[in-house]
């Protein structure tokens, strides 16, 4: 990686709100238009649309909003964005490039927020089909998950570092920005003493990988949804995690 690749890169945990039709744009460009993640999409109805971009960048901030904190009066989530200068003449002018959520996950009352529920829930009036497919996928992709963080509760500290999301736009990929988004993840999750895991899309893991974290099993997460989904093309995730 040459300096050039990341001149004037910043990673740093969002603080404006102001930030999330950007925020979500990256990832709608990475997830939706790129990769035609199924899982982003049902998540994110209307994700091509004025209206829907709108809605998803208003989840994020209900999200961040809602943000708590943990014993240690550290925020269990965390939304951290990459930002380049928009031009060279004017670097203070800056531009989201990348995103990453991070969050500390526990059923222990302190350590953490507990796994989440089904967000299909707040998806609104969309298809009931469309929503019961979102809804299978998104608890198959977590399955496991789930499982590590109920398995961590006789642990200490009772908890893992989920890297939930890492999205870099199309426009500035093969820079070292995922990454970055990473690594400063690591970093967190090592000052907590925390494990670190996350749901590895085919278009990421490469990058996981060479930080450290490692497949569980060589099988992909297999999605459990009902027969009349199972000609839809369904993405290729792995569980990663950095603990023995």
């Amino acid at each position: 990686m040459t300096s050039s690749t990341t001149s004037g890169l910043l990673v740093e945990p969002i603080k404006d709100s102001n930030d999330f039709p950007q925020a979500f744009r990256c990832a709608n460009e990475a997830f939706a238009r790129q990769a035609k993640d199924a899982i982003w999409k049902g998540l994110n109805p209307g994700w091509d649309t004025e209206k829907g971009a709108q809605e998803g960048a208003n989840r994020f901030r209900k999200r961040w909003e809602s943000i708590t904190t943990n014993r240690d009066r550290k925020p269990n989530t965390i939304f951290l964005k990459a930002t380049l200068p928009v031009t060279e003449e004017d670097p203070s002018e800056r531009q989201i490039v990348g995103l990453a959520i991070w969050q500390q996950a526990s059923i222990v009352d302190g350590y953490g927020d507990p796994p989440a529920d089904d967000p299909v829930a707040d998806l609104g009036d969309i298809d009931p089909t469309e929503k019961r497919f979102a809804s299978q996928m998104f608890k198959s992709l977590t399955k496991r998950r789930t499982e590590v963080v109920k398995e961590k509760a006789k642990s200490t500290p009772p908890a893992i570092f989920v890297l939930d999301l890492c999205a870099v736009d199309p426009a500035f990929q093969r820079r070292g920005i995922a990454g970055k988004l990473v690594q400063w993840g690591l970093d967190q999750a090592q000052r907590r003493s925390l494990e670190a895991t996350t749901e590895a899309s085919s278009m990421g893991r490469g990058v996981y990988e060479k930080l450290g974290l490692w497949r569980e099993s060589e099988k992909d997460i297999e999605y459990e949804v009902d027969e009349e989904f199972k000609g839809r093309v369904l993405p290729s995730n792995v569980f990663l995690r950095t603990g023995s």
